[in-house]
């Protein structure tokens, strides 16, 4: 890797391998790309070389066309900075003909996402507020597409200097990299001696069980304590469905939407949401990261909020749109699990989001109301479903989590004790 500094081409080989089995586990677990299909992968400038082995690893599982996106969070602030605002607010009608592209060829979509946290810290907030947003609303066919499952798609990270810089400062940048690269890869279960497309499959039934025993109960709601300040009841929609790992998408084809994932997740009814919720991780949100933050809803919405740092931050993200005040996920996750036991806070929402249980703001995926992907919106809201251009993960688990879910006859089953699954 061009990234990394080892001492002979022997290593270079050693790691070689190794990162090329990794994509080819992004290709043909996670996107699970089909004979004949367009792929798109999203990749910054910096995972040149891993964007290569996944186009490679492809086009040997039968890709028809591999199109690839670049993108440079460095250029990104420096259009933030410099850029005059009308002109980077614009969306021209051939980036948004490219999306509707991709949509009419039922491609799929892998995402390397690497980020660099704290990037935009010195930018004005309201400038990629308003860029953001209207990016969103040009293209939310596409974002509704992805999130109905119409076609496959999956979300993978690779190293950056900045984010490995930001995890271990007191390393120096090659031995920060290397090191997260080495977190990274036992996450995902990828190593030189093991088949990761096995341990996948082992991974998956796993969580598959999971679901299966929580969708049994189909829960009223979930009442969450711990001693942080968290309190907070969540409503379930009815018929909601709990889900994780691997998804089928409308072609028929198994794919997995996150490659870390240890989380089981549904859709909370909207309007049915009271109390307040600690979150216990940073939320790196638009290259600013909003740090020990409160949130109390009432009746479905954030009522009351307070952060320690980007508080600004925070109120811009929840005044997004009538959506953003609302949760549009709630995942389960247990504190005794591998990427939480790294004791590493990676800054990256990929990985912290599956070290702990965490809520979504904004948008719900329709995949968690039985009968979801054939509902028009009305009937999705109707449902309980909410709406937004934003679809925000922040973690609030922790290592004393107790959960009780109350059945529609108001039983409590008790689902965490000590931060864990006990159901």
């Amino acid at each position: 890797m061009e990234q990394l500094c080892y001492q002979n081409r022997k290593d270079i080989r050693m790691k070689e391998s190794v990162l090329r089995k990794y994509a080819r586990l992004a290709v043909e677990v996670g996107v699970n790309v089909q004979p004949n299909q367009t792929l798109t992968i999203n990749a910054p400038t910096e995972a040149a070389e891993f964007a290569r082995y996944c186009v490679e690893a492809a086009y040997n599982a039968g890709a028809g066309y591999v199109y690839v996106r670049w993108n440079d969070d460095a250029v990104s602030k420096l259009s933030y900075q410099h850029a005059n605002l009308d002109r980077l607010k614009r969306v021209d009608p051939w980036f948004v003909q490219q999306y509707q592209t991709f949509v009419d060829e039922n491609a799929c979509a892998l995402s390397i996402y690497a980020p660099s946290p704290g990037l935009l810290a010195d930018v004005d907030s309201s400038r990629v507020q308003q860029v953001q947003k209207e990016l969103q609303q040009a293209i939310q066919f596409y974002r509704e597409y992805m999130m109905a499952n119409k076609a496959q798609w999956s979300l993978v990270s690779v190293p950056t200097a900045a984010w490995a810089a930001k995890i271990y400062p007191d390393k120096s940048t090659e031995d920060a990299i290397e090191t997260l690269w080495e977190a990274i890869l036992a996450a995902v279960r990828v190593s030189e001696d093991n088949d990761p497309v096995a341990l996948w499959k082992q991974h998956n039934e796993n969580l598959s069980r999971i679901n299966n025993k929580l969708n049994s109960y189909q829960f009223d709601h979930l009442h969450f304590t711990n001693n942080l300040g968290t309190d907070l009841k969540v409503g379930l929609v009815k018929n909601h469905r709990w889900a994780g790992g691997q998804e089928t998408a409308q072609n028929k084809a198994v794919f997995n939407p996150n490659i870390p994932t240890e989380e089981t997740f549904t859709m909370p009814d909207r309007l049915r949401v009271n109390g307040a919720v600690t979150a216990t991780k940073p939320l790196n949100y638009q290259g600013r990261l909003i740090e020990d933050f409160t949130l109390t809803f009432k009746d479905g919405k954030v009522v009351e909020f307070d952060a320690k740092k980007e508080l600004k931050t925070l109120e811009t993200l929840l005044n997004t749109d009538e959506g953003s005040r609302y949760l549009g996920e709630v995942a389960l996750i247990s504190h005794d699990s591998p990427i939480s036991n790294t004791n590493i806070l990676f800054y990256n929402t990929l990985f912290d989001e599956n070290a702990s249980c965490h809520l979504a703001l904004g948008r719900a995926y329709p995949m968690n109301v039985e009968g979801g992907l054939e509902m028009d919106e009305e009937q999705l809201k109707a449902a309980g479903m909410n709406f937004s251009i934003n679809h925000e993960d922040f973690m609030f688990g922790s290592a004393d989590m107790k959960i009780v879910g109350i059945t529609q006859d108001q039983q409590e089953v008790l689902i965490f004790d000590q931060g864990n699954f006990v159901i």
